[in-house]
């Protein structure tokens, strides 16, 4: 698998990652067994870029990662992150907290050191350069490799940069949410800052395989996004139309098409598709060998212009490009 300096690191990442979190949460029910069997087989096909947080699961998932990815430790790179406290309402960036999260993380991790190390969300009641600063501590003391932000805009993105240097920015980045072009991902790209998207598959939609707004579980969070609901999910319906059409000329899939576009837009863009099955991480991973024509990049940006509803629900909204 092609490998890609991550940043402004060392760290040779995979084009593509594996995002975990709904190995343990929020995507329906969970089966250990088979997230397990899943991350190996991304291990056998050669990537080597792991996504978790300390919030996942409520932790359950960097236990999971962490098992895993013990055998092949000085192989992958391990990113996690911390900050984000739903369950308590809130979030936390205070700098005595950054060192005990990280501690606590290590512990799940089963590992001494993390190679990258995001903040989840920016915490409203600290000074950003505060947080920064604690994170850069744990760079000095061989816990952290390498430091990340998550969900922050280009004015925060700076001024973090200006106490240490930020490896990676995570952000929610597809064919229907690309708010990130407007300053972010330029800022990024001064920086020399890798951009990871999450959500490339837009949770899911844009593989085409979720056809009625009503047919997520109880415990599925997509029931409270308002790009799934009801008009606006028919609505957006007419972009998978499109992106299935380039598949069909393309021998591929409509994931891999959304998947392969993300990858059009730069050396530095590594998407992190989630999935808890061996069959959509090879589909996944077979969208690195999909050429797509100027044609095709073209028909998706023309039919980007017609999504319908916000990525996040009121709350969610409040917590990105803070």
């Amino acid at each position: 698998m092609e490998k890609r300096r991550l940043g402004n690191s060392d760290l040779m990442a995979s084009a593509l990652g594996l995002g975990c979190m709904g190995m343990s949460e929020w995507y329906g029910p969970t089966n250990d067994e088979k997230s397990i069997a899943t991350m190996n087989r991304a291990i056998e096909m050669g990537l080597n870029f792991f996504d978790t947080a300390d919030v996942y699961g409520n932790g359950h998932n960097e236990f999971l990662v962490g098992k895993v990815l013990k055998k092949v430790r000085q192989e992958v790179i391990l990113a996690t992150k911390f900050g984000f406290l739903p369950n308590e309402g809130g979030i936390n960036g205070r700098p005595e907290y950054v060192k005990k999260a990280c501690d606590a993380s290590l512990s799940r991790l089963g590992t001494d050191y993390i190679d990258l190390y995001y903040l989840h969300r920016i915490d409203p009641q600290v000074h950003l350069s505060e947080t920064i600063g604690a994170m850069a501590d744990l760079v000095c003391e061989g816990k952290v490799r390498y430091l990340g932000l998550s969900e922050v805009s280009a004015k925060s993105l700076k001024l973090a940069a200006t106490v240490h240097p930020i490896c990676a920015l995570q952000s929610e980045y597809s064919i229907w949410v690309r708010d990130i072009e407007t300053e972010i991902l330029a800022a990024c790209r001064e920086l020399q800052v890798a951009v990871v998207p999450y959500s490339p598959l837009g949770r899911g939609f844009l593989t085409g395989k979720i056809k009625d707004p009503h047919q997520f579980g109880d415990k599925d969070y997509r029931k409270d996004i308002p790009l799934f609901q009801d008009e606006n999910f028919i609505a957006n319906l007419s972009i998978v139309k499109e992106l299935e059409q380039i598949a069909v000329s393309r021998n591929c899939t409509a994931g891999q098409v959304a998947l392969a576009w993300l990858l059009t837009r730069g050396h530095d863009i590594f998407p992190i598709p989630g999935t808890k099955r061996q069959t959509y991480l090879e589909e996944n991973i077979g969208s690195l060998s999909v050429g797509l024509t100027a044609g095709d990049i073209g028909r998706i940006d023309r039919v980007s212009r017609r999504v319908h509803g916000n990525r996040k629900n009121d709350s969610g909204m409040k917590l990105v490009d803070q």
